[in-house]
């Protein structure tokens, strides 16, 4: 089969789409003939050096993907060859194969198409394990997502408003801004401005119940003081930085909880694996995206031998939502 693999950690031009060993179903895993994947910030990590695959997982970059299953591992019993699916993984999603653990996989959605799909289970599983699995999420509290138009922040606001809470977004520009406003968000704030003092007028003096933030260190005082009594402060990602100090007296006035979470390091199986989480996403989104309350925001597609100038363009800035790689052929 072939696959984008790195000659070395670097920029997008160290991705070439080149052949490699076809992977194998192992035992509680699927094989899948991948028809596209989507590009995510930790793919620009990795390919960079700074985010190494978890121990045992493909080196191939790529979290998700959608295609059609095309052989079944050992005690696989839920899925038939032919079907059409999506897939959670911790690697192996810029391939035209790749096996994945069953529990990682979702049917494909009722009204989406399949390739479409592929830009949908990381996304989907990160909002909500952290917005709502972890940080209780519920209708009525306001919410507080900072990117909102990011490919989590595209997301998160629709479900969080399909969830019933009052929906808070930053954005850079007055462009990205109004998209945020198109997808349900109540509240739109610059993020070059003051956001918390923002907030607090926006939302008179209450704050967020739940901040989704992929800054880490930078944004770390000013998500602290943007949080409401009781909050929850979801920290996904380290964009702007690794290391900062926390207030912790202003912590425990608010009775304030700080949670780091990651998703890919997560097994398969066990109660703080990625198989419950996918469950609930079956069960608790899935409905969501059939109906339309939750739609998918797709930038741009790209043939996946193309993926370097995927990778070009979201680094770059400026794109709402998803940049999604279809194999060549399918």
């Amino acid at each position: 089969m072939y696959a984008i693999t790195m000659r070395e950690p670097g920029g997008p031009d160290v991705l070439e789409w080149t052949e490699v060993p076809d992977p194998v179903a192992g035992p509680g895993e699927v094989l899948v003939d991948v028809v596209s994947s989507a590009v995510n910030r930790a793919d620009l990590m990795q390919r960079q050096g700074h985010y190494p695959p978890p121990p045992g997982a493909s080196e191939i970059l790529g979290l998700e993907c959608a295609g059609r299953i095309a052989a079944l591992g050992e005690g696989v019993t839920d899925w038939a060859p032919g079907d059409q699916v999506c897939a959670l993984l911790a690697g192996g999603g810029y391939a035209e194969r790749v096996a994945v653990p069953a529990v990682q996989v979702l049917p494909v959605p009722d009204g989406i198409e399949l390739v479409t799909a592929g830009s949908l289970p990381e996304v989907v599983c990160t909002v909500w394990s952290n917005v709502v699995l972890t940080g209780r999420l519920t209708a009525g509290e306001t919410f507080l997502v900072q990117g909102g138009s990011s490919g989590i922040g595209t997301h998160a606001i629709q479900v969080a408003k399909a969830l019933g809470a009052r929906v808070a977004a930053t954005a850079g520009s007055s462009e990205r801004a109004e998209r945020c406003r198109e997808l349900g968000a109540d509240i739109v704030i610059d993020y070059h401005d003051d956001v918390p003092t923002e907030l607090q007028k926006a939302t008179d003096g209450h704050g967020a119940d739940v901040i989704l933030d992929n800054m880490g260190a930078k944004g770390l005082a000013a998500n602290l003081s943007a949080l409401a009594a009781d909050g929850r402060l979801m920290i996904i990602g380290m964009q702007g930085g690794r290391k900062a100090e926390i207030d912790l007296s202003a912590l425990i006035a608010k009775r304030g909880s700080v949670t780091a979470m990651s998703l890919r390091g997560r097994p398969a199986d066990g109660p703080q694996g990625k198989a419950p989480i996918v469950a609930s996403v079956r069960e608790n989104v899935w409905p969501m995206l059939a109906d339309g309350r939750v739609r998918p925001v797709v930038h741009a597609r790209f043939p996946m031998d193309r993926a370097a100038d995927a990778h070009r363009q979201l680094e770059a800035g400026g794109v709402v939502g998803k940049l999604l790689l279809e194999v060549p052929g399918r």
